[in-house]
């Protein structure tokens, strides 16, 4: 077995006991987790998890119900501009033209 080395390190306090009890129901210490997270890191050669930021969903806290309900309201709207029985070439087309018109409102500003 190689040499070990002492790691100090400073965490939220709050944050350490969670973990603490996390790591404890299952069957280790802090210490055990850390040296298990540092050794996938070292054998993938990358951090062992995906790093992200918050999603806008996660940052505005949208529910299901609330993608539910934005989505009836498009159909609405939809329903209500005459736009609800579209084909996909005529949606192609409407795309297509805002595009260009866009283009063209960058170019005269």
């Amino acid at each position: 077995m190689s040499e070990t080395t002492n790691l100090s390190i400073r965490i939220d306090r709050d944050l350490k006991d969670e973990a603490d009890r996390i790591f404890s129901a299952l069957g280790m210490n802090l210490t055990t987790a850390i040296t298990v997270f540092v050794r996938q890191a070292v054998r993938q050669k990358k951090i062992p998890f995906e790093i992200a930021l918050a999603t806008d969903s996660e940052d505005r806290g949208v529910t299901m119900q609330d993608a539910m309900v934005a989505s009836e309201r498009i159909w609405q709207n939809s329903i209500q501009n005459g736009t609800d029985k579209m084909t996909s070439t005529e949606i192609d087309a409407e795309i297509a033209s805002a595009r260009v018109q866009r283009k063209m409102r960058r170019a005269n500003q």
